[in-house]
């Protein structure tokens, strides 16, 4: 019996038939193609219809101008490689700065986008969509990362909640630099998993992927520390059974290797833009006092050191906060999980939640947990003690790894648990398909879905200046000739896309009649005169659910 049954195993299957195994890898294959692909379309859908938003006139100004003119003048509150990704997608497009520019940041990106004879269109989409491939990219990482902790099926758990995430297709559709930075440091965390077991090759691999990570934007910083302590804890795994100093100095070793490469990683960011590194600090940088003075110890680029001084004098200023229909002055420590929990599909909280309650609890998952929950928790916890409360974007790195521990609970040998992350899965489907293609102000059914996003929250969770260019197509569509007040918040010209409007502001209240436009931002901050003329004013429509159209006798 066990002869003929080697001589049948030897035997290939009959013409047409393929084994259940190729079966599998394709269907896995088909999944994730799908499931970036239908990211991919709807990322590529936002970027085409939004307008700029806030900060990208400023990133893709200073990309230009630093590529042109190897100058690292412009922006230097962020670090250049998310600049030099973005202006990988501009450079295609001709746009010029002249060398003897004078105006500030701001004026800059305005001159590139309006004034440089550019299409601001064609331009903003080039730009963007070299994020949106890294964004792609990312998703194939926590696919990776998931699968090697729960199997395929895991990955594909993983993937769908990424692809599907509303703030991950809105922020990974823009020219900013969130998106890429949180996938660096997930791609980080991911290569130290695997360097448990190939320390060798994938160290390096990880000490470029953290210094990509704080290249981009500075608040990776804060995920330093961890890296390297996981960086330990990976060689510690590695090295087998040696004694416990031995093992620990070799983990310390590695750590510093990882870091070395990191700041390696940040120091060739700096000289690609300018190789001699010609700089001249900002005017009215802010002192860097007690233990900020520490951050100037760190070894990085001097034009590095003066930008984190930029953003400490960002961080003293004094920012309004709008959370749940109330504005406050100063920031709320818990506004980042509150503004989570409103912009988080219903079925990838509850996943991810089970998903990390899993981790910790199955013994066969329990070594990850450090690689994946430990990272978001602590980049969270710094991120909460920032005073600028301007949108989950602080926070995007949490679906990112909330995807990888959804994972977790298709390891569960039970079927109840299969089946609820299908349905649960499916529930973020129809969510994120029901916002399409709306992504920036999405909220969860639980607050009112996009519709009701301004009523909790502001900015960039709801109105960034996206939807400059629908108001213009609104109001030629349903309002032709009609007088029109304009309040809006963002970085767009709407002169450009033909909107003739006054400010309601600069005027006595009884001059203003006909349609007062307000970005919704503007609404939750809104008091004095504007507040006034709100009040008085009744509302007839709305524009992507992030502009009130009001109407004023």
């Amino acid at each position: 019996m066990v002869i003929t049954e080697a001589v049948r195993a030897d035997v290939p299957p009959p013409a047409g038939v393929r084994p259940p195994g190729r079966w599998r890898r394709w269907l896995l294959v088909s999944a994730v193609v799908v499931l970036l692909a239908g990211m991919a379309i709807a990322m590529i859908t936002a970027a085409v219809e939004q307008t700029p938003t806030i900060d990208e006139p400023v990133y893709v100004g200073a990309a230009v101008y630093s590529l042109e003119h190897h100058s690292l003048r412009y922006n230097p509150e962020h670090p250049p490689l998310g600049k030099l990704i973005i202006a990988t997608g501009s450079a295609f497009t001709g746009a010029h700065v002249d060398a003897g520019f004078a105006g500030d940041q701001t004026q800059l990106g305005r001159h590139v986008l309006y004034e440089s004879g550019q299409d601001p269109g064609g331009l903003l989409l080039a730009a963007r969509l070299p994020v949106i491939v890294l964004t792609l990219l990312f998703g194939l990482v926590v696919f990776a990362f998931a699968r090697e902790l729960a199997g395929p099926a895991g990955g594909v758990v993983a993937l769908a909640l990424y692809a599907l995430s509303p703030d991950l297709v809105a922020h990974g559709s823009l020219a900013t630099l969130d998106v890429p930075m949180a996938g660096f440091l997930v791609t980080s965390a991911w290569l130290l998993w695997r360097a448990r077991r190939r320390p060798t090759l994938f160290l390096p691999l990880a000490g470029l992927a953290l210094g990509a990570a704080v290249a981009t934007k500075m608040s990776a910083l804060a995920a330093v520390p961890v890296v390297l302590a996981l960086t330990v804890l990976s060689v510690w795994f590695a090295t087998g059974p040696q004694r416990t100093l031995r093992r620990l100095g070799t983990g310390v070793a590695a750590a510093v290797g990882v870091g070395l490469v990191a700041v390696a990683v940040v120091w060739i960011s700096y000289l690609v833009v300018d190789p001699r590194l010609r700089w001249v600090p900002p005017p009215g940088l802010p002192p860097a006092e007690g233990l900020r003075a520490l951050a100037g110890l760190l070894p990085l680029p001097q034009p590095y050191l003066d930008g984190m001084r930029v953003q400490f004098g960002f961080e003293d200023q004094v920012w309004t906060t709008f959370l749940f229909g109330e504005l406050h002055v100063g920031a709320l420590w818990y506004y980042l999980p509150a503004a989570l929990l409103v912009k988080t599909p219903l079925g990838a909280l509850a996943l991810g939640a089970a998903g990390a309650a899993t981790m910790v609890a199955v013994p066969r998952l329990r070594p990850a947990a450090p690689y994946v929950l430990v990272p978001a928790a602590v980049l969270l916890a710094a991120a909460m003690t920032g005073s600028r409360d301007l949108g989950v974007r602080y926070a995007i790195f949490v679906p990112m790894f909330l995807a990888i521990a959804a994972a977790g609970v298709v390891t569960l040998r039970r079927r109840w648990a299969h089946g609820l992350a299908v349905v649960l899965v499916a529930l973020v489907a129809v969510s994120s398909l029901r916002t399409f293609p709306y992504y920036l102000p999405y909220s969860n059914e639980a607050f009112g879905g996009p519709a009701g996003t301004h009523r909790q929250l502001h900015d960039s969770n709801v109105d960034w200046g996206q939807d400059l260019g629908r108001l213009a197509d609104r109001l030629r569509q349903r309002y032709p000739g009609e007088p029109v007040w304009l309040v809006y918040k963002g970085s767009g010209v709407p002169s450009y896309y033909g909107i003739r409007a006054a400010d309601p502001l600069a005027v006595p209240p009884e001059s203003v009649r006909g349609l007062l436009v307000v970005s919704d931002s503007a609404m939750a901050k809104a008091d004095g005169s504007l507040a006034a003329l709100i009040r008085t004013s009744t509302p007839v429509d709305e524009v992507g659910h992030s502009i009130t159209i009001l109407r004023r006798p």
